[in-house]
């Protein structure tokens, strides 16, 4: 018995550990600096994310970032599904990817704001709440155009979703934990948004 507890617990250690090592690998970073672009973090609104590559001119880099930053969320949460383990680790894992992309390990802890990386592990998590909270997201970024918006109106919702949809506590709690972590890193998307200061896309 003290052999499995043991192994379970390595077991789970090893998923944390590799859900934040792949969310700490920073698409917006590598893509930019491949492509010459430079760090995103010193250029346009400083967000190493899809969006601030999109504002810096490449539609085609920014849909790499996104697609990048989606499946660092999503993977290690399928690899923990896979292995079978208890729902609080398939939790624990997707927070510690989304964690993360917000404080990579490889980029001095200064991270993107989480958006497309928590999308990933809602769609890890469990696709119709990922489909609903991207719902919400298209719905209001078709009527304002406004990226930041889009994102909190998404999470704000998202835990009341993942109530309805998904049956596992656990997951519930962590969509609510990341949805909180969310709304915190767009602090200065909020008061622009009051100022009435920010950006269209």
């Amino acid at each position: 018995m003290e052999k499995t507890t043991n192994n379970n617990m390595l077991t789970t250690l090893i998923l944390l550990l590799i859900g934040y090592v792949v969310g700490s690998l920073s698409s917006a970073i590598i893509v930019a600096r491949l492509a010459g672009l430079g760090d995103p973090r010193t250029q346009g609104s400083g967000n190493p994310g899809a969006t601030n590559i999109l504002r810096l001119g490449s539609k085609r880099l920014a849909a790499v970032v996104l697609l990048g930053d989606t499946l660092k969320g999503i993977l290690p949460v399928w690899l923990a599904w896979g292995i079978g383990v208890e729902a609080w680790v398939i939790a624990g894992v997707g927070l510690a990817a989304f964690w993360g992309h917000l404080y990579p390990v490889f980029f001095g802890f200064h991270g993107g704001k989480g958006v497309a990386t928590g999308l990933g592990v809602l769609l890890g998590f469990s696709w119709p709440l990922a489909l609903a909270v991207l719902s919400i997201w298209l719905l209001v970024f078709w009527r304002w155009r406004i990226s930041s918006l889009s994102a909190l109106c998404a999470a704000a919702l998202a835990p009341f979703l993942a109530w309805w949809l998904v049956p596992e506590t656990a997951i519930r709690v962590a969509v609510a934990v990341l949805a909180v972590f969310l709304l915190w890193r767009h602090q200065d998307n909020i008061r622009r948004l009051f100022s009435g200061q920010e950006g269209r896309v």
